[in-house]
């Protein structure tokens, strides 16, 4: 029988496109060789609508915030499915700044989410060290950002390959050579899958597949064991002399220190440098660090467009090729309401009208 739709790509997009359409009565397959790696295995997890803002970002704003208005009720639906945690967490994000350079960097940020009517609380160093006592007594200030939460992206896709297969999706563990033209999607050793519709959701490898815009982004990211529960109780982002860093603290005793954005095509090299940088933003900000296990380093490469924003929509002159990519650092933030739009459009519904501006057609 002819599947409904064949999913390419099973990261946490994938993943989760394959499962809402599965449970609106689809018959789904997901291809690919290794499901929950590439970026999303290498993913911090971020749901950070709020300290990601960019200058110029502004459309995207909206989507962000939209699909961690989403988060909550996904994450129960989706554990109560795959009977496991995804690691989803809600106490919120400090950020902090070291130096005078820092500190106009980050007041000119919580100004700049002030005029977008984001909640931002603005804080002094003592009252980031209360929130945070084993921050550096050097910390110049801060801003506390409540709504911005975490999940652990390795925890969320082996829930989502749960939850596909109790709906029945159907996994084609092997590599996509090309799609189309129509719904066809080639494998390698040149078998062809059949189907009504194909959703490419292969991160910065779907622009090999389909005419689209996006290219790789590189990012480095360390990964540390210890009592990460005595040492931070919510993630902190940090500027320390004028370089970015994330502390993500996991319940599982991990921390993970990232991220470098690097445009370096699709090398995946774990640098000595960018190792370096990392540990010592780290440290600068949270001393304690440098007691931890260096535990891993890992490289992701991220599927960056022009605009930062995502692809969701027909791909170019096909009918029944559909796009999901392009989610630059807010992949798994964006997936909640990814999945719910591409499963619209597969099926024939309108999506949301906050996602109507993120198709391909401003590229055209």
């Amino acid at each position: 029988m002819t599947p409904d739709v064949t999913v390419v790509g099973g990261g946490a997009i994938g993943l989760a496109v394959a499962w809402r359409a599965a449970q609106r009565g689809l018959t789904t397959v997901v291809a690919d060789p290794a499901p929950g790696t590439g970026a999303t295995h290498a993913a911090a997890g971020m749901l950070a609508p709020i300290t990601e803002v960019h200058y110029g970002e502004v459309p995207l704003l909206g989507l962000n915030l939209d699909s961690a208005r989403r988060w909550p009720d996904f994450s129960a639906e989706l554990e109560t499915a795959a009977d496991c945690s995804i690691g989803y967490r809600s106490e919120g994000t400090v950020a902090v700044a070291f130096d005078d350079d820092d500190v106009r960097a980050l007041d000119a940020l919580v100004q700049f989410q002030g005029q977008l009517d984001l909640p931002v609380e603005r804080l002094g160093s003592r009252e980031c060290r209360s929130l945070e006592p084993s921050l550096s007594p050097r910390v110049r200030g801060g801003a506390l950002v409540t709504g911005d939460h975490q999940v652990e992206p390795r925890a969320l896709t082996t829930a989502l390959v749960r939850a596909c297969d109790g709906v029945g999706v159907e996994f084609v563990r092997r590599a996509v050579t090309a799609v189309g033209p129509g719904p066809r999607v080639r494998l390698d050793g040149d078998d062809v899958l059949e189907s009504r519709s194909v959703v490419v959701a292969a991160g910065w490898r779907s622009a090999a597949l389909v005419d689209i815009p996006v290219r790789p982004v590189k990012g480095q990211i360390l990964r540390l064991r210890g009592d990460v529960s005595s040492l931070l109780t919510r993630t902190v982002r940090g500027l320390s002399h004028g370089v970015s860093v994330y502390l993500v603290p996991r319940a599982n005793g991990e921390l993970v220190v990232g991220a470098t954005v690097e445009e370096r095509g699709a090398d995946t090299t774990v640098t000595a440098g960018a190792v370096r940088e990392l540990l010592d933003a780290a440290v600068d900000l949270v001393p304690g660090v440098s007691e931890l296990e260096f535990s891993e380093t890992s490289t992701g490469l991220r599927p960056g467009t022009p605009d930062n924003a995502p692809l969701l929509g027909r791909a170019p002159g096909e009918d029944d090729v559909w796009v999901a990519t392009g989610h630059f650092r807010n992949g798994i933030l964006l997936t909640p309401v990814t999945a719910d739009v591409m499963a619209d459009l597969v099926t024939g519904s309108d999506p949301p009208a906050i996602a109507r501006s993120f198709d391909l057609e401003r590229f055209a």
